[in-house]
């Protein structure tokens, strides 16, 4: 289950990403609405631009961490959050019963070819 805790921890840093990346578009147009004013305030428009700035640094943050993450997990290195590599594990274990009891029940008509 540990896997899930993960996958919705990432899910909500996902959506807090995109939330923030609406703020930033929203602090952005106030910028280009502030300067198609006549007269645009300063103070309003350094304000808006150093939030629009602050939000692009957290976006851009958040989704290097997300990258880096992304690239672990897809590497096959071990990580905690993934279980690939033990169903990768378990699907090849399959595989060799499936072939072993193939050669098997080979073996077993062979014997009994010999027998009669």
């Amino acid at each position: 289950m540990a896997g899930f805790g993960v996958a919705n921890e990432r899910l909500r840093a996902l959506e807090e990403l995109e939330r923030e990346i609406g703020a930033s578009l929203q602090s952005a147009g106030l910028v280009i609405l502030e300067l198609s004013k006549e007269k645009p305030q300063e103070r309003h428009l350094d304000r808006q631009a150093a939030q629009f700035g602050a939000a692009v640094a957290k976006v851009e943050a958040e989704l290097s961490a997300q990258i880096r993450y992304l690239t672990q997990v897809a590497t096959g290195q071990p990580h905690e959050g993934s279980s690939y590599a033990a169903r990768k594990s378990c699907q090849l274990a399959l595989n060799r019963l499936d072939y072993a009891r193939r050669r098997l029940a080979e073996l077993a008509r062979a014997c009994e070819l010999m027998l009669e």
